[in-house]
This record gives C-alpha cells, sequence and structure tokens, in this order.
C-alpha cells in the first residue's frame, strides 16, 4: 500500500483514524492512541479502546465499511496500515512496518527537525537572576536551574525559526567563564544602548500615575529605604484591571532607581523587537527561579503600568516553580508554548483592557533546588566543583590512566555539564529537585543520568568507527544507498521501539517544545556495538547500521539543544 505523502507523524495519524470513525458533523471524537509499551506494539501500533468506541457504534461494534475506510486510509502524514481489526480490547491498527522503515530511514534528516516554523518571529527571553547576581558565590541552586532553563528553552525556540533576545548582558568576567564551563552561550553586551534619559521618562509617567505617590515616614519610621523613590499601589491597579492569578499580597511596591533601569531597559529591547519582528510585536518570556516570583510580579505590574507605547509586548513568565520541564525522548523541554503573538491595546482611557491579552500573560513558575542530607547550603559553584570530581574519579576508575591524557579534559567538561543539565532539566516544574551528591549517584547505567545518555553517543560513536575501519581492511562492503536496504529483514521487537517510539515522534517532541497555551486562564501554565562478518548477515546488518544512524542523528539534535557536544569517546 502506498503512503499518502509527507512526512510521517503521529498527531496527522491520530487525527485521520479518529475521522474515519466520524458519524457526526463536527469535530471527531479523539478515540485512538498510540501504543508505546514493548508488550502491547508487538500486536498493534494503535488502538481504539472497547469503552470509547461504545458511545459511537453500538455495542462498540465498528461497521465493516468503516473498517475497509480505515485501512484504506491515505493521508498526507499517515503512514501504511497493514491491518485494521476489531478485538475484544477495541479496534486495533498495525503499520506497514517495513514500509514505515523505509519512507523514516531513507529521510531521516526530515525527522530531526521540528513540523513547524515560527517563521522569523522576535521573542525575548528574560533571565531575571541574572539582573542581581553580582558575584558566583551568590548562585543559588534554584537561580542556576533558571538560568539553564532559559538556555534551553532558547535552544528550542531557535529551532522554530524565532529570532530570540536574551536579557541581561552579563558582563562580568567571573560569571561569563562559570556559564562558559556549563555550556551557557550568553552575551557580555546588551543588545540595545541604555538610555539614561529613559528612566527619567519613566519617573515622569509616575509622577502622573493614580497608582503611584511619592514616599514619605510611615508612623515609627525615621528615615525612608535608600533609592526609593515611588509608592506605587499595586492592588487598587490590580483591583480595577481585574487580572488574575497574582500574588493576594501584592500590595505597595516600593519603586527603586534600580527597577526603573531594568524596566526601561526591557522596554527598550521589546519597542526594538517588535520593530523588526512580524506584526510589530514581540512577547517577553520572564525565567524566574522561585525566591524572586513576589519581585517579579511587581516588575511585571510596573511595566503595566508604565508601557504607554502602541505595542505592548506580551508577558508570559516563566517562574521556576509551577509548571513541567520535563525531556521527552532524550530529555525535552516540554513547557506548552503556541506561537501566535498579540500585541495589546488602550482603551479610550488609557488603560490596558482586561481581555484575552492579559489572560494569555503566563507565570510558569519553577519549584527550589534542595541537596539531600547537607547540613549546610550547597551553592552552584560547589555543585559544579562537585560533580567534575566525582566525572574524572569516576572516568578514572573505569579507564585508568588514559583520564590523563589532554583529550579527557574537554570529555570530562562535557560529562559534567551533561550531568548538571540533566539533574536540572528532567524534574516537573511543580516539583522540588532533591539533589544527592553523593558518590554513588554518579553513573552510566541510569536512563536518565547525562552520563548515561554521553557514553551512549560515545558507543554509536564507535560503532559507526569500528565499522569504517573494517570497510577500509576489505572486512565489510562499503555502505549501499539507502534506497537499496531491505528493511523487512528489521524484524526485532527493539529496532521497532526505536523508530517508533523515538524516531518518528521526534519533530513533534521538537514542535511541541516551544508551545505555550496563552488562551488559558490565570496566569500559571504548567518542553549490539559490533557486528560479526558473515556475508550472509550484511543485508540486516546495513539496515541496523541505518536504524542506528537515525538513532545518533536524533540524539546528536536532542543533545544540541541542551548546548551538548556529542562525545566520539569515553
Amino acid at each position: 500500500m502506498e503512503t499518502g505523502g509527507g512526512r510521517f507523524g503521529v498527531s496527522e495519524t491520530l487525527g485521520a483514524l479518529n475521522a474515519a470513525l466520524k458519524k457526526k458533523p463536527g469535530p471527531p471524537a479523539s478515540v485512538w492512541f498510540k501504543e508505546s509499551s514493548a508488550r502491547n506494539l508487538r500486536s498493534r501500533d494503535f488502538l481504539a479502546p472497547q469503552a470509547a468506541l461504545r458511545p459511537l457504534f453500538p455495542g462498540g461494534q465498528v461497521p465493516k465499511d468503516i473498517i475497509e475506510d480505515v485501512i484504506s486510509l491515505k493521508c498526507p502524514g499517515v503512514p501504511p496500515l497493514q491491518s485494521c481489526q476489531q478485538t475484544p480490547l477495541g479496534l486495533t491498527v498495525q503499520l506497514q512496518r517495513p514500509a514505515a522503515f523505509q519512507q523514516v530511514l531513507n529521510s531521516i534528516a526530515e525527522f530531526t527537525k521540528p513540523f513547524q516554523s515560527a517563521g522569523g518571529q522576535s521573542i525575548i527571553l528574560n533571565c531575571t537572576p541574572l539582573w542581581s547576581w553580582r558575584s558566583l558565590d551568590m548562585l543559588s541552586l534554584s537561580n542556576l536551574r533558571a538560568i539553564l532553563v532559559t538556555d534551553h528553552l532558547a535552544e528550542v525556540l531557535r529551532i522554530q525559526g524565532l529570532n530570540v533576545h536574551l536579557v541581561p548582558a552579563v558582563p562580568d568576567e567571573g560569571i561569563q567563564k562559570f556559564l562558559h564551563q556549563l555550556r551557557v552561550d550568553w552575551s557580555s553586551e546588551l543588545e540595545t544602548t541604555f538610555i539614561p534619559e529613559d528612566v527619567l521618562a519613566l519617573k515622569q509617567v509616575l509622577s502622573q500615575c493614580p497608582y503611584a505617590t511619592v514616599p514619605g515616614l510611615e508612623p515609627g519610621q525615621t528615615r525612608l529605604a535608600d533609592d526609593v523613590i515611588f509608592k506605587v499601589h499595586l492592588k487598587n491597579f490590580l483591583a480595577q484591571q481585574s487580572l488574575e492569578g497574582y500574588d493576594p499580597n501584592l500590595d505597595v511596591c516600593l519603586v527603586t532607581e534600580e527597577k526603573l533601569r531594568v524596566l526601561a531597559q526591557l522596554r527598550q529591547m521589546a519597542l526594538r523587537c517588535a520593530g523588526t519582528g512580524p506584526g510589530g510585536c514581540c512577547r517577553v518570556v520572564h525565567v524566574v527561579s522561585c525566591e524572586g516570583e513576589f519581585q517579579q510580579q511587581q516588575v511585571d505590574l510596573l511595566w503595566r503600568m508604565l508601557d504607554l507605547g502602541a505595542h505592548t509586548a506580551l508577558q508570559e513568565e516563566l517562574m521556576v516553580k509551577g509548571d513541567r520541564i520535563s525531556l521527552k525522548t532524550f530529555l525535552f523541554l516540554l513547557c506548552s508554548l503556541p506561537l501566535p503573538f498579540w500585541s495589546s491595546t488602550t482603551d479610550e482611557k488609557g488603560s490596558v483592557p482586561a481581555s484575552e491579552d492579559l489572560d494569555a500573560k503566563k507565570h510558569l513558575v519553577c519549584g527550589p533546588v534542595k541537596v539531600a542530607n547537607s547540613p549546610s547550603p550547597v551553592g552552584a559553584p560547589q555543585y559544579f566543583q562537585l560533580r567534575r570530581c566525582q566525572m574524572y574519579e569516576a572516568s578514572v576508575m573505569k579507564y585508568g590512566d588514559l583520564v590523563q591524557d589532554n583529550s579527557w579534559t574537554e570529555i570530562i567538561s562535557v560529562l559534567t555539564s551533561a550531568a548538571m543539565r540533566f539533574e536540572m532539566l528532567s524534574t516537573a516544574h511543580q516539583s522540588q529537585i532533591f539533589l544527592n551528591l553523593e558518590d554513588s549517584s554518579i553513573s552510566t547505567k541510569g536512563t536518565k543520568s547525562g552520563a548515561f545518555v554521553m557514553y551512549n553517543c560515545a558507543r554509536l560513536a564507535t560503532l559507526f568507527k569500528t565499522y569504517q575501519q573494517a570497510v577500509e581492511q576489505g572486512a565489510y562492503p562499503a555502505f549501499p544507498p539507502a534506497s537499496e536496504l531491505n528493511f523487512s529483514l528489521l524484524r526485532e521487537e527493539g529496532e521497532w521501539l526505536l523508530l517508533f517510539n523515538y524516531i518518528l515522534p521526534f519533530p513533534e517532541t521538537l514542535s511541541q517544545a516551544a508551545q505555550l497555551p496563552l488562551s488559558s486562564k490565570g496566569i500559571r501554565i504548567t518542553a549490539s556495538t559490533e557486528a560479526e562478518p558473515l556475508p550472509h548477515l550484511f543485508s540486516q546488518m546495513f539496515a541496523r547500521l541505518q536504524l542506528m544512524r537515525g538513532v545518533r542523528d536524533v540524539i546528536h539534535r536532542a543533545l544540541a539543544t541542551l548546548h551538548l557536544p556529542p562525545l566520539s569517546q569515553i
């Protein structure tokens, strides 16, 4: 059976299967789901459960003509189907697996990039811990988590085609060096020039704002806090604007010169991006650790009051506490981020209306990072040094004196960064991270550890290097074109698991990693290493090597979103 053409996709297949069972006008019911367990994939790839079929068909029995329609599906993005059967569990579908292998592995490059592109739209990622980070020793583990989230999110959004702008700049050389060790690429200079007159303009706006007053001494006070220039009554502003989801304890905000400098730089960057992006608007994402959640809500509301431009940047807060950053496949950030951009407007009175634009303003709050069995707080520099020493010692135990070679300096550096990133990015947003800093926590056997992923990445590199050496020695023939491979020889359970659960869904994983649910209410939202040279096994070996090439390319693409280079040896 021929496919309907186009790159295969899980969502396209589910949509086509649901549409095939549609009996009434309107959108089709979602009754199908993709199987993923090895046990179920032995007999089926997709299932419409009997309980879901009963509301659609008497007794849940699907008519034969509809089953025939399912089998004959030929739609863009849908793999060719082998069978569709009514079973006691429901309606099952199995794909033509050799054809699926052939279509996917002959165009593997198409499965290492996202389905959708944002078309050059602009987004600002504001990593708020970096505004107040004055020395390396002050960096907490929760702040480090926010920085790594920002760095990863930036790369995922760039893959989608967005123009990503990171703020603030980090001019301090010591901080830059530390970020470089973690493979965080952050600018040391602002993209825009800071203009002191912008702060004066904001002061002028506040002097005429009905929610702002010049601070005076409260009863019992002998002096004002340093640098306080205005008091802003946020509770009154929140009540008038009918904004939802903010901390109920937000009341009076003491506005300082520092807050206004931050706002002036953010507004300048937003205006610059709005002038170059499609539609003349820009989106701002504030990435905040849990310690800074309350303060960032204050800055957020100040921006709403002060922004009198025609284009108010849509702000969405990723505050490191409340939503998921789980990594599907090989640790992908699965926060939901939809790509439409809106600009809010002002009403006749000059205030921002409480409309869908404001409802789309989201705060994704991430939680703290705790260290198990630690009598004293552990900062980010201590965490980095400890993990680097552990990676070095584990490598010495495994490889001995070879680790003294200069090439191992880079390997240890990558392993350290991988261990920290995977630990920080593999836990759900709403959950705390509990770090185990004992030596026993470092292993290449745990499937969720950075060391495990990098170790297997190196094993794949060794596999292809060993094969190439064997070709040069005349033990194996050269690799034939992918179009000449016999994919019907791929019959092992693990082979189909790799293709169906990891390679085939990978483009959608990348796309989902850059989607935010802006329309939801409130402000919180939740992205065998060797083959024996036997001639009769060559065809199977080539098919498996092509499959491993697909796995390798997917791993490399996934690691790139974490700024981790693939290792060729460990």
